[in-house]
């Protein structure tokens, strides 16, 4: 593990290849699963409001998931989430040509109309964070539909890390990626990788 200031980091960040691979997967990881993303309190609000946004984007089924149960929910875990079609789709999935699963909220966000990009779980994924009273772990998390994310990082010698800058310094700020890269290089040249 690596400690950056009140975050604990797995060292798969430094040791792992990534980097998405979406004409392969296909958006796979907003569509599989048994729950929604997580999301904060404030996200879910955010959400609400820019529902009527990505509306025209959602799916018939979505829209009228949300007209029922809203964007979000609690989980089995007592996580709060976002809603999910079909026992699979998050409600802000939207379809491009050829099967490509986007967000609506990112694609709304990449137009202009909205200032929110997505949920910082979405955003950080394939990383997930938990939250104990002293610090925050930053964890790798490892499903088979990210092979072909892992093949490519290694082909092009990208590491978790690396791809992973733009989110990891939105969330912990510059400061703190600037060490947490600094750390991964000098743990990657003390072990010969």
């Amino acid at each position: 593990m690596l400690q950056i200031n009140d975050t604990l980091v797995t060292l798969d960040l430094a040791e792992q290849f990534f980097q998405c691979d979406i004409g392969k997967c296909l958006g796979e990881c907003c569509i599989e699963g048994d729950a929604g993303a997580p999301i904060t309190e404030e996200e879910y609000e955010e959400l609400k409001k820019l529902k009527d946004i990505v509306w025209d984007d959602l799916l018939p089924a979505a829209r009228q998931r949300i007209e029922e149960a809203g964007v979000g929910y609690v989980d089995e875990e007592g996580d709060l989430v976002t809603q999910i079609v079909d026992g699979r789709n998050c409600v802000f999935t939207t379809y491009a040509t050829g099967g490509l699963c986007l967000c609506a909220i990112e694609k709304a966000y990449r137009e202009g109309r909205c200032g929110m990009r997505k949920p910082m779980s979405c955003y950080l994924y394939p990383l997930r964070l938990t939250q104990y009273p002293t610090f925050t772990a930053v964890n790798y998390h490892r499903w088979k539909i990210c092979r072909c994310a892992e093949a490519l990082g290694k082909a092009n010698g990208t590491r978790l890390y690396q791809f992973m800058r733009e989110p990891l310094t939105e969330r912990f700020g510059k400061e703190w990626y600037d060490e947490l890269a600094m750390a991964c290089e000098a743990y990657l040249a003390e072990n010969g990788k």
